[in-house]
């Protein structure tokens, strides 16, 4: 079967989206319009669970979040004036309802659910750890171990249980928490994962992207700083900083990929970014050509700001179909190759007899490219050349992406010759980490202290990653049940 995209087999994924309103009339709703817009950060699973002052309510399912949660006795079924909302894929723990969030815990101090956005690379050894000293999981997830820690907590507030647990974990974490004072919001000490905070008249609101905020008619107050906890709570706004300071090394591919482009991430624009990108890209590698053709969508923006830096037309050389179903059951192998039309078709009128420049966000499996470049080449193209906007992806993600595992990774067992071949391309370049450094508004990438975590392309991972050391694993790291 294949999913919305046919190529999603070979795109880098976010783990998740979450977004959490405080003081709104039918606040889950809100929640599930605030959940459409960030669809793009995780299609397997959605969730929301809402606070109506005595009781928690939460609703859980597959699937998108059209389907879910546009139903009246759905929403009519999560009441109160609080929520918070997920949208998934997995990255540690199985496809499963059990590890959709939010997640929810009765705790000494009363009512807990929390929304995680991120990684926890020491998961699998403070589970361990756990599970020895009694604790009793009812997921595979990681964020099922930050519940377990700040419910053994020895402190006594709940705000101190929080404290106390996020000290022991290592990773990456932007979390909505849900408890019966209020609501409290946070980021990790690097800011791995994105976090913004937003208002509407007197209701609060958190999200992964300021898109969400669009969508629901808040205005953007500001990104929840890096390490940073925010409480909110009988109308009052509180900010703590509990932790020890150091650098921030928030994801640099938000702005390649993962964000949508009408978002603002660490007060840059994703789209301006992305058109800065393929200038850098144009002015790195430069070649002869009749046109530049996005591989849509992720490629439009850097393929406008290539064709712009160039003076190379840009134009749709590929068209996307908007109307694919979730799932089409494809009736033999025979034809599983022609699944990459159900999404993009040539233009083919335009590219027959043309020499193009084909811009894409990445290359991860090299599967897509491979079928793009071949896809041009029989719609007659004269030369088809790949340029990329980004590093060679070399190295797989610990903290909330889904990476295949290391040796799966194309550019990290091919050179960049080996890797035009491979793809059938006339040429093949990349950005450099330099120049994506530029388009961000960076002299230069300091490599003693690196503004972004930019792992996938350089190795250079900003925190210990205790469990791959541990377990040797070579890709994203799954919980399993140990004793």
């Amino acid at each position: 079967m294949l999913t919305t995209n046919p190529f999603d087999d070979d795109k880098l994924r976010e783990e998740c989206g979450i977004f959490g309103v405080y003081n709104a009339e039918g606040a889950s709703a809100m929640v599930a319009l605030g959940l459409h817009a960030l669809q793009h950060r995780g299609q397997e699973a959605a969730g929301i669970t809402s606070f109506d002052g005595s009781e928690f309510h939460t609703h859980r399912a597959m699937g998108h979040v059209a389907g879910n949660f546009d139903r009246e006795d759905i929403i009519r079924g999560l009441p109160g004036s609080i929520a918070a909302g997920h949208v998934r894929y997995s990255t540690t723990g199985e496809t499963s309802l059990r590890n959709v969030q939010p997640l929810y815990a009765d705790l000494a101090t009363g009512g807990f659910a929390v929304a995680h956005n991120g990684n926890i690379s020491n998961a699998i050894h403070l589970r361990r750890e756990l599970v020895r000293r009694g604790s009793i999981f009812q997921s595979t997830s990681d964020t099922e171990v930050i519940i377990h820690l700040v419910a053994t907590s020895a402190q006594k507030s709940l705000l101190d249980r929080l404290i106390d647990a996020l000290k022991q974990v290592e990773g990456a974490y932007s979390l909505i928490c849900l408890t019966p004072e209020g609501m409290i919001a946070c980021r990790d000490p690097l800011g791995i994962r994105p976090l913004v905070m937003g208002r509407l008249g007197e209701t609060i609101i958190f999200a992964s992207e300021t898109v969400a905020l669009d969508i629901v008619g808040a205005d953007f107050i500001r990104s929840v700083d890096p390490g940073e906890i925010v409480v909110v709570r009988e109308g009052a706004i509180g900010s703590h900083k509990p932790f020890f300071p150091v650098s921030p090394r928030p994801c640099i591919f938000e702005h390649v990929y993962f964000s949508r482009p009408d978002s603002i991430v660490d007060g840059n624009s994703v789209y301006s970014v992305r058109k800065a990108i393929g200038a850098e890209l144009a002015r790195e590698n430069g070649v002869d050509a009749d046109y530049v053709i996005p591989v849509p969508d992720s490629g439009t923006p850097a393929a406008i700001g290539y064709a712009e830096a160039s003076g190379i037309p840009f134009e749709l050389g590929i068209i996307r179909s908007h109307y694919v179903g979730r799932t089409f059951i494809q009736p033999g192998d025979g034809v599983r190759h022609l699944g990459v039309k159900l999404k993009h078709n040539a233009n083919r009128n335009l590219v027959a007899g043309k020499r193009i420049v084909l811009i894409d966000d990445s290359i991860v499996r090299g599967t897509t490219s491979l079928k793009i470049v071949q896809m041009m080449r029989e719609a007659g193209a004269k030369e088809v050349h790949m340029r990329i906007a980004s590093p060679p992806t070399t190295n797989s993600c610990f903290y909330g992406v889904d990476t295949p595992e290391r040796e799966k990774l194309l550019a990290s067992r091919m050179n960049i010759a080996e890797m035009c071949d491979y793809i059938h391309a006339d040429s093949l370049a990349f950005l450099t980490i330099e120049g994506l450094y530029r388009a961000l508004g960076e002299a230069r990438r300091d490599a003693a202290c690196p503004r972004y975590c930019d792992a996938c392309f350089t190795g250079d991972y900003p925190t210990k990653l205790t469990d791959f050391d541990e377990h040797g694993a070579a890709g994203q790291l799954k919980l399993r049940v140990v004793g």
